[in-house]
């Protein structure tokens, strides 16, 4: 039965990755991020927070690209606790969203130290029931459901938690494990378990405190597999996540395509291009202003180096010999040339002779000089955002989609007054009194 499943890559970079402490992304920055997950064949992108205000403008601008068709097939999909206020304020800020993911805590651990007493398992999961079937009273087309900490939830209560969600209409149980506290034997184990209990589909969230992150991300989605239902990992690029980081996602798309006890046993997302691997993860390095590690997995820069002799030799007779796979499939061979002449750049204080010779270079013509004012406006207001020279995929998204780059660049805070008294109302209305303690990280 579970040879028919299919595992498929919800990426986090956009949420989990810009919590990093230290780090973060300008919105120019998540949004070419999200497009080259597009182009790479990824099935969805937990883009950020739609209750946040500062996440508005570019959430709704992201979803206008999947509306124009600059992103074809990737899902946008937005991150919200389990509460009834978070669900009716995300409606209001971003109407047009309809992917969520809803979180909450489900293990002794989080239930007794962030409520205190206050809470029990029950009134978890009775939260939760309540906010997913508010959720789909608002339209929203797919509700995934968050366990927090549930590599450390009692199997029977994650059953259960999982249980009452696929009653009450979620899409699929994410399976989070919080702490980096799992491996890959037991969680293997608990996601078959999970997935032959309830027979919903399961998502795998890992950390990496212990250095399983990418080993326990493939064990439990061969475990949901195995168990008959479909599994979805979540990853991010380069492994940029809160404290050790996340599941890398070339990592854990090779060892489900290569590894000898996966490849050709689990299908994974025919979608998948592994060709856009370097683009993607030298990209996120560069928005990061995080360096890929010289041993990193496919794109580190030693990743298919040989220096010994035996090595050496036996990879010049047959790269087989040292080579796993080839640098092709991941977009890598081809020669980089780097600029040690004259150069004309253009950013915050760009002139308009500069901006058309950059443009010229990439053989983007403008059709008035009105349009490539325009533009140049805002390349400038992009180039304040990131405080870095815009790459040229990001030149030419700005010159491309000029409406949604505008939207994505503006950071408001106009709705700010009506946000705070609806968030008060509908709080004081729906009277939950963990609802004021601060947001669960996954």
């Amino acid at each position: 039965m579970g040879q028919n499943r299919t595992i498929y890559v919800i990426d986090v970079t956009n949420r989990d990755g810009v919590q990093t402490s230290q780090l973060g992304l300008a919105k120019i920055e998540k949004t070419i991020i999200n497009m080259y997950l597009d182009q790479m064949g990824v099935f969805q992108s937990e883009a950020g927070f739609p209750t946040t205000n500062h996440e508005t403008n570019y959430l709704r601008g992201n979803l206008e690209l999947v509306e124009t068709g600059a992103i074809k097939r990737l899902r946008i999909s937005g991150w919200l606790r389990a509460i009834k206020a978070d669900i009716h304020l995300a409606r209001e800020m971003v109407p047009e969203l309809k992917h969520i993911n809803i979180s909450i805590s489900t293990s002794p651990q989080m239930i007794n130290g962030k409520w205190q007493g206050q809470r029990t398992f029950d009134d978890v999961n009775n939260s939760m029931r309540e906010a997913l079937e508010m959720a789909l009273e608002h339209g929203f087309e797919t509700v995934g459901v968050n366990a927090e900490d549930g590599s450390r939830t009692p199997m029977d209560d994650l059953i259960k938690f999982a249980a009452t969600a696929k009653e009450a209409g979620a899409t699929r149980i994410r399976y989070c494990d919080t702490l980096g506290y799992d491996d890959p034997f037991t969680i293997y184990d608990r996601m078959k378990t999970l997935a032959e209990e309830v027979g919903i589909d399961l998502e795998l969230h890992c950390h990496n405190d212990l250095g399983l992150a990418v080993a326990c991300t493939v064990a439990g989605a061969a475990g949901a597999i195995d168990g008959g239902v479909d599994a979805y990992i979540n990853t991010t690029i380069n492994g940029i996540g809160e404290r050790a980081g996340n599941a890398d996602m070339i990592s854990c798309l090779l060892a489900i395509k290569k590894s000898s006890g996966m490849a050709g046993r689990y299908r994974l997302d025919p979608s998948i291009d592994m060709k856009c691997s370097w683009r993607l993860a030298k990209y996120s390095s560069y928005a990061f202003r995080v360096p890929i590690p010289i041993n990193q997995v496919g794109v580190g820069q030693n990743a298919f180096a040989h220096e010994s002799g035996i090595h050496a030799d036996g990879a010049l007779k047959d790269r087989r010999n040292y080579e796993l796979y080839d640098c092709e499939e991941l977009g890598r061979g081809e020669p980089e040339f780097i600029e040690t002449g004259r150069m004309i750049t253009t950013g915050a204080y760009g002139g308009i002779k500069g901006f058309r010779n950059v443009y010229d270079r990439l053989e983007i013509e403008f059709r008035s000089d009105e349009e490539a004012r325009e533009i140049l406006d805002l390349v400038r207001l992009a180039n304040v955002t990131t405080g870095k020279p815009l790459t040229e995929d990001e030149l030419k998204f700005v010159a491309q989609n000029p409406q949604q780059a505008r939207k994505i660049l503006t950071l408001s805070l106009y709705q700010e007054p009506e946000i705070l008294e609806e968030r008060t109302r509908v709080t004081r209305k729906v009277g939950f009194p963990w609802e004021k303690t601060s947001s669960p990280k996954t």
